[in-house]
């Protein structure tokens, strides 16, 4: 799969340090120059050394800068180019929608682009030997923590979820070693949900974190961090645009626990049919 040069540098922007945040707006806005570059030209360009340009193009996931050229030349020579679009007060409804499609369609795409393979399987691994997984979020994230619960009440895990934030602490503070606490927050930095998570850690729950930045106190706490990316438009805030990116990968981690538990799944999914069926009588 083609790596998304741009795609990456935008979903990694707002975590950047101020000298990286140079060095992704000289790309950019200068794409094509940057692929007739060489690697001494862009750090005389920007003051900066080689090392401080090559140490940013592994940050994006690149193993050096020729590997992000080519990576960069392939997108920007494509025909089927994305451009960041912004909404505007002239657009009609359909212009909208179909813009708010085109970001969403992004933010899975770059999403997928930043998704560490191996921290994946860390927290399919957590999932399916925990003796009970709960689910924790506040204000938005609460909606996306439910939303993991009704999925994983069919994987015959035993799962929970609570709206309210003492409810959800007390939860926590009765998680024990064999369980998994899996904490979800789009800036990695809500105060009730570091508590939770931190009341988890003390309990010795292992613990998987869903947010949207990798230097978050969250995702710095957690045993295993799953990063989501977003956009922010000027009407569509990036933390609302990221439940997409949330959603799909709870969508992920359900899908790989039901695949790699099909007994059990199987069960507790008759379960779950029988009894929506005797309601139907």
């Amino acid at each position: 799969m083609t790596q998304n040069c741009l795609g990456k540098i935008r979903s990694y922007y707002p975590r950047f340090s101020e000298k990286e945040k140079k060095i992704a707006n000289y790309i950019l806005e200068n794409p094509e120059q940057i692929i007739h570059s060489t690697i001494n030209e862009v750090a005389e360009d920007l003051n900066v050394a080689d090392a401080t340009v090559f140490r940013f193009c592994k940050r994006i996931g690149f193993k050096g800068y020729q590997a992000m050229k080519i990576a960069l030349a392939s997108e920007i020579m494509s025909p089927i180019q994305q451009i960041h679009e912004e909404i505007t007060e002239q657009d009609d409804e359909k212009t909208v929608a179909e813009k708010i499609f085109k970001s969403n369609n992004r933010s899975l795409e770059n999403t997928l682009q930043i998704l560490d393979s191996n921290a994946l399987k860390r927290a399919v691994s957590l999932l399916l030997n925990a003796r009970r997984v709960e689910f924790y979020g506040t204000g938005g994230s609460a909606v996306i923590a439910m939303d993991a619960y009704h999925k994983f009440l069919r994987t015959g895990i035993q799962a929970f979820a609570f709206i309210d934030t003492h409810f959800q602490l007390m939860s926590a503070s009765q998680l024990t070693s064999d369980d998994v606490a899996v904490v979800i927050s789009h800036s990695g930095t809500n105060k009730d949900t570091i508590q939770i998570l931190q009341t988890a850690n003390e309990n010795g729950a292992n613990t998987i974190g869903i947010t949207s930045f990798p230097k978050s106190p969250i995702s710095q706490k957690v045993d295993v961090p799953l990063i989501t990316s977003a956009e922010e438009t000027e009407y569509r805030s990036e933390a609302l645009a990221s439940r997409i990116s949330q959603l799909s990968l709870i969508d992920a981690l359900y899908v790989n626990v039901m695949m790699k538990n099909k007994g059990k799944a199987k069960q507790s999914l008759q379960k779950i049919r029988d009894v929506i069926a005797e309601t139907k009588i």
